[in-house]
């Protein structure tokens, strides 16, 4: 009965997002209705105990992340300089690769520190223009943006700034570059099974006499190509944030050493902080600013009269973005709380004795639940990544494998229909989950397979 409860909640929390409900309104109603109908007296204890805990703790940690991602994918749009990109790109390839492009450009972005969700808003327009010209069915977009911001750029790839390579630094003492040789083939092995596929479902709707239709809603304008800025100039400022992302990441823990103490300069009631567990995430941080600085230096003539909108609109978008993610953290923390989950975590670990495999099967099984990547992972590694350490350091396996498998994990089973990233993407493209959620259910499933296939690739090789 326990686990039909979190079934129960689940179900419900994905139904309410499939049909268009804010999660940060229903994860509380879902989390909380769990907890009634196990035990009615501890709601409102478990409300402000765990679910605003757990909530306001993933903001305070990961919130100038998302607000610096969406500033700086905000004026990188603004700018022109995502439009250039684009452009240089479908030149280079050619615009009857209009799905290679597409997925080329949104890695290229989501690489270079583009919050996800402000990828698909710039993406979108470009990726019409060029399904139209192909005459591929524009069901398709949702599918093909998916697969270059939602896989290989974000978790796989090493020195990746998204959140979701963050998050393990903090429980493992690791750097956002960990393991890079398992990342990089993982992310390869995503983006090749990836493409095959989108080319099998164009191929496949070519042979129907399919082509990208008529009637839909929400269609862009025709883009201006005309008096974009310099492509190479363009692409400076995410090179940039991969730069100094790796440059901080090994200056800051040797510039503060492993603590920072308070009460060395006189205030003693303010705790101590660990430096390995944010050093990471001020490492991306500070990264974020020099690309933002180094967009502003090069083009604050083009974007210095809708600056001060542009800017409310991207933190508009990133305490969107924070609020969902912390509401689906919250969610699952309170999930994470209850008899059905300590039973089902139980079978579990009694059941799948290698940590790595367990380690993947948890992660990505509570992304799923909480349909959210950064979410499920922070609230699996926080319940387990010391009993994962531990078992790790007996069978002699790298943190950096700890973490490489954590973070490719959570971008396993998140995108389900209740993903806020998900959403977003279908509400910009004008389509709906009846429409288009196949495809990107089939990048979730290729990215699911990717984890097991580096667990297998360090046992069976050693690769790191």
């Amino acid at each position: 009965m326990d686990i039909i409860i979190i079934l129960l909640a689940l179900f419900f929390l994905m139904f309410v997002a499939y049909r268009g409900f804010s999660v940060i309104l229903f994860a509380p109603i879902a989390a909380l209705f769990a907890v009634l109908l196990t035990e009615p007296g501890h709601v409102l204890p478990f409300f402000s105990g765990v679910f605003m805990e757990k909530m306001v703790g993933f903001i305070k940690l990961y919130f100038p992340v998302f607000l610096l991602g969406a500033i700086f994918g905000k004026v990188i749009e603004m700018s022109g300089f995502a439009k250039s990109i684009t452009q240089f790109v479908i030149k280079l390839i050619g615009p009857a690769r209009a799905m290679l492009a597409i997925v080329l450009v949104g890695a290229i972005l989501t690489y270079g520190g583009v919050s996800l969700f402000v990828v698909a808003f710039a993406l979108y327009p470009f990726a019409s223009e060029l399904f139209k010209l192909a005459d591929i069915p524009k069901r398709l977009i949702p599918g093909t943006i998916a697969l270059g911001a939602f896989t290989f750029t974000m978790d796989a790839f090493p020195g990746s700034p998204q959140i979701q390579n963050i998050i393990p630094t903090s429980f493992f003492g690791t750097t956002t570059w960990a393991a890079p040789w398992l990342g990089f083939i993982g992310g390869m092995f995503v983006f090749t099974i990836g493409m095959i596929y989108l080319e099998w479902r164009r191929r496949q709707a070519a042979a129907k006499g399919e082509g990208y239709g008529t009637g839909h809603s929400n269609e862009p304008e025709k883009m201006d190509s005309e008096n974009l800025p310099n492509a190479f100039i363009a692409i400076l400022p995410l090179i940039l944030v991969g730069v100094f992302n790796k440059w901080f990441t090994v200056l800051i823990p040797k510039y503060y050493g492993k603590t920072f103490d308070f009460s060395a300069i006189g205030m003693k009631n303010v705790p101590e902080i660990q430096i390995p567990s944010l050093a990471a995430v001020w490492a991306v941080e500070g990264a974020l600013i020099i690309g933002i600085v180094t967009v502003l230096l090069f083009s604050f003539k083009r974007i210095k009269n809708n600056f001060n909108k542009g800017i409310n609109l991207s933190i508009g978008g990133a305490l969107l973005a924070t609020l969902n993610t912390a509401s689906e953290y919250g969610f699952g923390g309170v999930i994470a709380a209850l008899p059905g989950f300590t039973a089902v975590n139980s079978a579990m670990s009694n059941t799948i004795k290698d940590p790595l495999i367990n380690e993947a099967v948890t992660t990505t099984t509570l992304a799923g639940i909480t349909g959210s990547a950064s979410g499920g992972m922070s609230i699996a590694l926080a319940t387990m990544s010391e009993t994962y350490i531990a078992q790790a350091d007996k069978l002699g396996i790298d943190p950096e494998v700890l973490h490489r498998v954590a973070s490719m994990a959570s971008g396993g089973m998140d995108t389900l229909p209740h993903n806020g990233a998900v959403i977003t993407l279908l509400a910009v493209t004008g389509l709906t989950h009846k429409q288009a959620y196949i495809d990107i259910f089939a990048m979730t499933i290729i990215k699911t397979i990717a984890v097991f296939v580096i667990i297998g690739l360090y046992y069976g090789l050693g690769i790191v």
